[in-house]
Formats: structure tokens, C-alpha cells, sequence
């Protein structure tokens, strides 16, 4: 089991100090990263850095990234208005059984949805005016 570290940080007399575990306090640095020097770093190196850091987060490897999936567009859509699936599917005219496929990637929007779903992305309260006439 990993042992966990809590460091407490705090504000006195207009600098900031850090608590370490064994309770001793020590000044926060500030102002350690080097931005210069990050933008002349070619991609690799940055990753050979990333990879190099136990406490940064690490690059996806090719293997992690093929099993991922995409959110569906229509799903992004939906997330991107706030809309629950019901609501969405009411809202726009969509079969709630059809808006379901497509989120869940059993089946794929046809050309026309595709350009509805696109017509809905840019002016959504327009295709709602357009629907309520």
C-alpha cells in the first residue's frame, strides 16, 4: 500500500510556508517553472521528461489508447447543452431508442442526422424555433 503525504500549506507574514510531515515548516518556492526553457523542447523531450517524473501524470501508452473509446458526437452534443438523453431526444424530435445507439456506438448516424446533429451544434434554440412552428 502506498503511504500517503499531506502537506499543509499556509500564509505568514505575506510568504507562503509548507508544512512537511514530520512537522517542521519550510518556505514555498515559487516561481521554480522555467517557461523558456519548456517552449524550446521538442515534443519528445517533454514526454522523455513527463515519463521521467514520478508525480506527473503519464503518457498514454498505444496499447491504453486503443482500448479507449470516443464519446459519440451525438453524446457531446447532449453533454455540451445540458440536456439528459430524454430531454434531448424530446427537444430535437430524436427517437429516444435511435439517440441511445448512438451514444452507446451500436449504431452510427446517417448523413442527413449527421447534418442535423451539426445544425443542432451551431444554433440549437433556432432548430427549437424552426421544431415549434
Amino acid at each position: 500500500m502506498k503511504s500517503r503525504r499531506i502537506v499543509r500549506v499556509e500564509q505568514r507574514g505575506g510568504r507562503y510556508v509548507k508544512f512537511l510531515p514530520d512537522g517542521t515548516t519550510r518556505p514555498l518556492e515559487t516561481g521554480t517553472s522555467d517557461l523558456a526553457r519548456l517552449a524550446a523542447m521538442t515534443d519528445e523531450e517533454i514526454e522523455a521528461a513527463a515519463r521521467s517524473n514520478p508525480d506527473a501524470a503519464q503518457p498514454l501508452t498505444p496499447a491504453q489508447l486503443k482500448r479507449m473509446r470516443r464519446v459519440s458526437p451525438a453524446k457531446y452534443l447532449r453533454w455540451k447543452l445540458g440536456l439528459s438523453q430524454a430531454q434531448f431526444a424530446k427537444r430535437f424530435c430524436i427517437p429516444l431508442g435511435t439517440l441511445r445507439d448512438w451514444e452507446q456506438h451500436r449504431t452510427e448516424p446517417d448523413r442527413a442526422a449527421r447534418a442535423y446533429l451539426k445544425v443542432i451544434a451551431a444554433d440549437a434554440r433556432f432548430v427549437e424555433r424552426a421544431l415549434a412552428s
